[in-house]
């Protein structure tokens, strides 16, 4: 596989055993005392361990912190900023999937903030109030082909004493060096390949099909979805295929890309309950993603025909969309139904809807939403009832 060095939206460095060139990329950055920051479980794995090791020799100090949980917290995000401080790190390396990278970039925005984190939240203008000129620079390295968080400009960041996954936002959460490495991906389990790889879906998908004009967002969302068709199952059937492991990551990050237009009600669904039920945010996403487009279908149906279009489906129409989404699903031994991650006594539908409709997403959904709405929604996908 040949290497290629892109540099949109940002610096990326793609290819196979591409992680080789982490220690150039500090270099480049001029980071010297790096924080690692990842989760636990990844920490004890060969590929951080392999990591630290070249940055070692190359005289580079890396410092490692790894409390991260899978819906990371305010208090991962403190906790590193300390381990930052103590140690005088100079840059932050986010590693992982989306939790590790969501707050290795936290971290590295943290580092020179005196405001909380949550007034940073993205509403309004206010990442105006954080000082530009004292945010860490950020080298991004995903093992999920997933979150694409690895070129977004925001971190989703758990509230402990709200309940609520606050998005955080500023220009230079952007990291400055992204690493595409599918060697990364290839011991991820199929599971969480599937989850993940339906969270990419969501991410194109939910951004195509946001209203406002943005052509350039469009194209990259349907390149990414026929990426996702064409490989997904083979990186979760094959998961030694690097070239099906390099299209997802690629797929992944063009997802993140295209969502700067917009999200929709899949994410706003998902939010709450991965926030008050601790659902794998993928997971969450593959489930509702049949029950908004259902919601949606009056003014999302056009978009649909032409996504049939371009993955020369058999039956392009809607509901031949919607068998598609379900067949894959199916394939990917994904559940149907919300009720079946999520018990009918843990099932909060009042405070679920109340979430839903405050979280940011909710803004670019093709259909304007009421409280109502989220109800009907939660209530469908508990029941399995698409039409």
């Amino acid at each position: 596989m040949q290497n290629y060095n892109w540099n949109y939206p940002t610096n990326m460095w793609v290819g196979e055993n591409r992680i080789n060139d982490i220690a150039l990329a500090c270099k480049s950055l001029n980071i010297s005392k790096p924080l690692l920051v990842t989760d636990n479980g990844l920490a004890k794995t060969e590929i951080v361990q392999n990591t630290l090791s070249i940055l070692i020799d190359n005289k580079i100090k890396a410092h490692l912190y790894s409390n991260v949980v899978g819906n990371p917290t305010g208090t991962n995000v403190n906790e590193g900023v300390e381990i930052y401080h103590e140690n005088n790190c100079d840059g932050v390396i986010a590693f992982g999937g989306g939790s590790g990278l969501d707050v290795g970039k936290a971290i590295a925005f943290m580092s020179g903030q005196t405001l909380p984190i949550w007034d940073f939240e993205d509403i309004g203008d206010n990442w105006t109030k954080a000082n530009s000129n004292k945010i860490a620079p950020i080298i991004a390295v995903p093992t999920t082909a997933g979150t694409g968080s690895e070129t977004g400009r925001a971190s989703v960041i758990l509230n402990e004493k709200t309940g609520v996954k606050n998005i955080i936002f500023h220009p230079k959460f952007l990291p400055s060096i992204v690493i595409l490495d599918p060697v990364l991906t290839v011991g991820l389990p199929a599971k969480i390949t599937a989850a993940t790889g339906m969270d990419a879906l969501a991410h194109n998908l939910e951004a195509y099909c946001a209203p406002g004009y943005h052509p350039m967002a469009d194209g990259i969302a349907l390149e990414g979805i026929k990426l996702i068709n064409k490989w997904l199952l083979e990186a979760v059937n094959n998961g030694s295929n690097i070239e099906a492991r390099m299209n997802m990551l690629t797929a992944a990050s063009m997802g993140s890309t295209a969502f700067q237009k917009g999200l929709g009600a899949i994410h706003s669904l998902s939010h709450p309950v991965n926030a008050l039920n601790n659902v794998h945010h993928g997971l969450s996403n593959a489930i509702f993603m049949p029950y908004v487009l259902t919601f949606n279908k009056d003014v999302i149906v056009n978009k649909i025909l032409k996504i049939c279009d371009y993955l020369e489906l058999e039956d392009k129409s809607f509901d031949g969309f919607i068998n598609w989404v379900l067949e894959l699903r199916k394939k990917l031994d994904i559940p149907h139904k919300l009720s079946e991650v999520i018990k009918e006594e843990d099932f909060q539908l009042e405070r679920l809807s109340e979430m839903a409709l405050a979280d940011p997403s909710t803004g670019g959904n093709p259909k304007k939403l009421t409280k109502e709405d989220m109800k009907i929604m939660y209530q469908n996908s508990m029941q399995g009832k698409l039409f």
